[in-house]
């Protein structure tokens, strides 16, 4: 196992500049990591600097809250995709998940998952802090009734990132063919290999480095 492969690079933060995404990109070279995750506005950066590289380019949809509008979502999804970027990680609505309005719930990552068609890789983050655990059931359940490609965890912006029980219970909800993304909070090798063992088949991570080197 390379565990190098299972990590999405991260930098999310509001002010992140382009000498730090750039750095960003040319680390994940280095290590070979799965994907950069970035915000939409550095995509085309990303897209360029690693070119000719088994590198990902990885965005963020409806980030952080989830709370824009469908059409907004699918919007930035299609700029998303036309800037370079081959998956994206979208925010469900929690607002609608919380009232139980799961047809909404579904519907607006159907609008994400639409507008990726077979260009782009789709990522649902549920943000498990804020869900009870069958609001995260039915949250997953959502985002496979809509085709999405993986459920992740969290933003890593809100009251609580990634637990080993969230991972699993999270695919055994959507079984063993649906990817499951932990991110937040995951800081070293023993907790990679942790969600990993859990059922995680990626990891989002700011400290990918930390964490591969200690493998």
């Amino acid at each position: 196992m390379k565990l190098a492969k299972y990590i999405d690079h991260t930098l999310l933060k509001p002010e992140a500049t382009e000498a730090m995404v750039t750095e960003l990109c040319l680390e994940a070279r280095e290590y070979d990591f799965m994907s950069v995750c970035i915000n939409p506005t550095w995509v085309k950066l990303a897209k360029e600097l690693l070119e000719e590289s088994t590198v990902k380019v990885c965005t963020v949809i409806g980030f952080p809250l989830g709370a824009n509008t469908s059409a907004v979502k699918a919007d930035e999804t299609h700029q998303a995709i036309q800037d370079g970027a081959q998956e994206v990680d979208m925010v469900i609505n929690i607002g609608e998940a919380k009232a139980g309005n799961w047809d909404a719930v579904q519907a607006d990552i159907q609008a994400v998952v639409d507008a990726a068609g077979e260009d782009a890789l789709v990522k649902v983050i549920i943000e498990t802090c804020l869900l009870t655990d069958d609001e995260k059931v039915q949250a997953c359940q959502a985002a496979q009734a809509a085709g999405a490609d993986y459920v992740k965890t969290s933003t890593g912006f809100s009251t609580g990132g990634a637990t080993v029980e969230d991972v699993a219970l999270m695919r055994q909800t959507v079984g063993p063919d649906m990817g499951v993304k932990a991110s937040g909070g995951v800081s070293n090798a023993k907790e990679a290999l942790a969600m990993i063992e859990a059922g995680a088949t990626r990891i989002g991570a700011s400290k990918g480095i930390q964490i591969v080197s200690e493998e």
